[in-house]
């Protein structure tokens, strides 16, 4: 029998650097938020070995994928041997600060612990899925949280208030590598933006919220066509907009649909990549 799971996007309330590892990963504070915009991942326990299939022939389906790396990781920690088949359904645009493979990678981890019966506590599927990716964790866990060190110390927050949220994604993409490059050399200043957002996720308020939004990426990628889309979604009625991770994508927060709609309609004549969500409770929606 097939499973069915739902792998949800994040975005980043806010994104601050604090500094610099010695192996290069860097230290972050960020406030996270899970979307409903999501892949869809379909498992099969069959055959000998992991087998990947993607409607996005871009998308490697082999050791690269982060679906790849995570069901390894999961068989060689349980020791089960491998028989795995799984088809990706793309949602989440890749190279948008979206976390998408994270997601993925997340979403396998939840899904085979539940398939197996193996029972591994979520701070164990966490460990596994940091050695993926700094995102992994998030992803795993969901929700609204802060996320410190490298992603992976995080801290539960309150949901946030109903709202609606739009995401636009450019043509243009952004290694991640090279984003970073440009922050560390960039002048450095504390930029400080969780510190305001906690206070206003802590007090529900959704107006400190969307005024809050801030990227240290945003402020050294100048990336002219997030700022056409940020400038877009304001126009259209979001209380706030912000570009997520380390692009390219945009967010904007909405507290009524009917802006969120015909702010997502115009974008989408321009940009093929632009939906509606809303903020989700969890990184996965496990469906059997």
């Amino acid at each position: 029998m097939p499973f069915t799971v739902k792998a949800n996007a994040k975005i980043n309330l806010t994104l601050d650097i604090t500094g610099k590892r010695e192996d290069g990963y860097h230290f972050l504070r960020m406030v996270m938020q899970s979307v409903t915009l999501c892949d869809t991942l379909t498992l099969r326990t069959e055959g000998k070995g992991i087998r990947l299939f993607c409607d996005r022939s871009e998308i490697p389906c082999n050791e690269l994928n982060t679906v790849y790396k995570a069901a390894s990781a999961f068989f060689a920690h349980t020791g089960i041997n491998p028989n795995l088949t799984v088809h990706i359904d793309k949602a989440i645009p890749s190279q948008a600060g979206l976390g998408g493979g994270s997601a993925d990678a997340a979403a396998v981890l939840l899904a085979l612990n539940q398939i197996y019966g193996v029972g591994l506590p979520e701070q164990t599927l966490c460990e596994i899925g940091l050695k993926i990716g700094a995102d992994v964790p998030f992803c795993v866990v969901g929700g609204t949280a802060l996320a410190e060190g490298i992603g992976e110390k995080l801290t539960a927050l309150p949901a946030l208030p109903p709202c609606r949220i739009v995401i636009c994604k450019p043509p243009v993409g952004v290694d991640t590598k090279r984003a970073y490059a440009l922050a560390d050399a960039a002048s450095k200043k504390e930029s400080g933006f969780s510190t305001a957002m906690l206070d206003a996720v802590r007090k529900g308020d959704l107006g400190a919220i969307a005024r809050n939004l801030g990227n240290e990426f945003e402020q050294v990628m100048h990336l002219a066509e997030a700022a056409h889309i940020k400038n877009a979604m304001l126009r259209h009625g979001a209380l706030g907009a912000c570009m997520t991770g380390s692009g390219s994508a945009v967010f904007g927060i909405f507290e009524e649909d009917g802006k969120a709609v015909s702010c997502q309609s115009a974008l989408k004549g321009v940009y093929p990549e632009a939906f509606v969500c809303e903020p989700a409770s969890s990184g996965c929606l496990l469906q059997g």
